[in-house]
């Protein structure tokens, strides 16, 4: 049995995501005509009360138009010096928005309202204007850390206050929802755009979409086809992420359970340190006595891949191809490891 951790974009359509993806009425997406498509957008820009949506092949792409819609030459980004927007998505900050990027600290991957208001420039020609906040909820470098609605309502006054746009990674935010039992709409209601990844925790093959104003989409849609991401028949896609929200949004507590188990065994493990709070689907245990590449060979010895996250740290990723029988199995396998 092979126990693949690494990330949970390794899942595979199911039979029922299979059978609604054959069954999808398409078009040619670029021309506004596959109500497929049409469909999911609304879909979702309902469920978080905002005007509009916009179907990506990934979510580094709708992020990356978000941050060109809020940001010029000579404008700078607030991000945590963990985002994924800034460490995963291949420079596009700088290569396709000419933007700045201001870093800052904070644990587990979050930032605070105190953190943002140091951060934003003063109106000085020595310094890049600063326009957009970015977070990221769930925090992947920071062990899928939380935040909650309370945290960002004095970060949303702040932007508002200082006239700063204020974009949400929500790769993963699905995950946290589940998890807080909180209203997609007051999260809405917070931010000028989301990004919400169908790929992950929620089990689609591809695809992303940005949310927001119908304005800002009009002009996201005019990015995404300079950026290459127009798409034709892309309803047979689409239909896979109608499907996950329909069937696979609540199935992703199962996922935080084993998340905390697998915490459980590295805690009490020899080779283990640390392992970062368990959140929601993503563990990160820090290692004595031994180097992210010898554990993971010791790992692969056994089956199990996960990934180096630092240069003394590895991540597990529990989905919805993980099963208890799985997780029972890492455990045995886990403790042979010395």
């Amino acid at each position: 049995m092979n126990i693949d951790l690494r990330s949970d974009t390794l899942t595979k359509p199911s039979k029922g995501m299979l059978e609604a993806m054959f069954q999808a009425k398409v078009g040619d997406d670029v021309f506004n005509e596959d109500p497929t498509v049409q469909l999911l957008e609304q879909k979702l820009a309902d469920r978080f009360g905002m005007e509009a949506g916009l179907f990506c092949p990934s979510g580094t792409m709708t992020n990356q138009i978000a941050i060109r819609l809020h940001t010029q030459i000579q404008t700078e980004v607030i991000c945590h010096k963990y985002s994924h927007i800034y460490l995963y998505e291949g420079g596009g900050i700088m290569s396709n928005s000419l933007a700045s990027v201001k870093l800052l600290d904070g644990a587990y991957g979050k930032i605070s309202q105190e953190d943002i208001l140091e951060a934003i420039n003063p109106d000085d020609v020595h310094a890049p204007e600063t326009t957009l906040v970015s977070l990221e909820n769930t925090m992947n470098k920071g062990g899928g850390s939380i935040y909650r609605l309370e945290e960002i309502r004095p970060i949303k006054a702040i932007c508002k206050q200082h006239e700063l746009k204020l974009h949400l990674d929500g790769a993963r935010l699905f995950n946290a929802l589940v998890e807080t039992g909180e209203n997609p709409k007051d999260w809405g209601a917070q931010f000028d755009t989301i990004s919400i990844c169908l790929s992950k925790g929620l089990g689609c093959p591809v695809g992303s979409v940005l949310l927001g104003s119908k304005s800002d989409i009009k002009r996201a849609r005019k990015v995404r086809k300079a950026f290459g991401g127009g798409m034709r028949q892309a309803g047979f896609l689409a239909a896979a992420g109608i499907y996950a929200l329909d069937h696979q949004v609540d199935r992703l507590k199962e996922d935080h359970v084993r998340a905390k188990k697998i915490g459980e065994m590295l805690a009490v493990h020899p080779l283990v340190s640390e392992v970062f709070p368990v959140a929601t689907n993503i563990v990160i245990a820090k290692l004595k006595g031994t180097s992210p590449a010898a554990m993971l060979q010791k790992l692969t010895e056994k089956g199990i891949k996960a990934v180096k996250f630092g240069s003394d740290q590895i991540r597990f990723v529990t989905h919805m191809d993980f099963n208890d029988q799985m997780l029972e199995e890492f455990g045995v396998r886990l403790r042979a490891i010395q």
